[in-house]
């Protein structure tokens, strides 16, 4: 689904990706771990395309075509999609007004809206006034409108109550086509191998991760990836225990 090929990412003239290498296949959710600074939100930038992301060296391919110089609207038209730690407002465009610009599959909106209480949100100004809570579930339902096949989150439960990391979680579930996740083994397995979406998760708490199962954990350090291949939790829980200094130089 991506391959991420020994990428330098520059941000204002300074390096900050140095050598990143990511495989995503089609079905795998990858958590993406890290202190502030260390360069996340610049991969899942670059990977979208966005232009203060200056790729200097390397490749960056989906559904194996090299999308390295193509641009945002070219990358969301294959099949990307992102949600933002802290996406702008748009006064003038309503929510509803956006989603129907961006809806490719005669989706039913409101059905879509109602499980994220947004019913009542569609007439607004996107974002304007709405609280931390409401902004993540917006994201979430501008992604289901979209339906990508690679879905780049990047921290979705910054700012979140409790009970909104429920139904952002049920919502990043259903994007990653993992509805049945609490289902029996057996029918969890079959889910799993007729899975297509994949998905790149950045967080800083680990709280998703009681929502949205991941299959590979990444520690990006200095802008390098320092450790990659490990269980999600595991890999939490190193970084909970020792910090990320320590952990990736035991890791590695």
């Amino acid at each position: 689904m991506l391959r991420v090929e020994d990428l330098y990412v520059a941000v204002g003239g300074k390096t900050i990706l140095k050598g990143v290498n990511l495989h995503i296949k089609p079905g795998e959710t990858h958590v993406l771990f890290g202190p502030n600074g260390s360069g996340k939100s610049t991969l899942l930038g670059a990977i979208m395309g966005f232009d203060r992301y200056q790729v200097t060296s390397g490749k960056i391919f989906f559904k194996g075509k090299d999308i390295t110089s193509l641009s945002v609207t070219e990358r969301a038209k294959l099949g990307i999609g992102i949600s933002f730690q802290r996406p702008p407002v748009l006064r003038g465009v309503s929510l509803g007004d956006l989603l129907q610009a961006t809806d490719r599959e005669e989706n039913n909106i409101n059905e879509l809206a109602e499980p994220l209480n947004l019913l009542s949100f569609l007439e607004r100004d996107v974002n304007y006034g709405f609280s931390g809570g409401e902004v993540k579930r917006s994201e979430m339902l501008q992604l289901l409108v979209q339906n990508p096949d690679l879905v780049l989150l990047d921290e979705p439960e910054s700012g979140v109550d409790l009970e909104n990391i429920a139904i952002i979680g049920d919502a990043v579930n259903r994007l990653l086509q993992k509805d049945g996740y609490h289902k029996p083994v057996c029918s969890r397995r079959e889910a799993k191998e007729s899975r297509k979406k994949a998905g790149l998760i950045i967080t800083h708490t680990g709280y998703i991760l009681d929502y949205v199962p991941a299959d590979i954990g990444h520690v990006l350090y200095h802008g390098e990836l320092s450790c990659t291949g490990l269980n999600p939790r595991e890999l939490l829980g190193c970084i909970q225990k020792y910090g990320y200094a320590d952990c990736t130089r035991c890791l590695a």
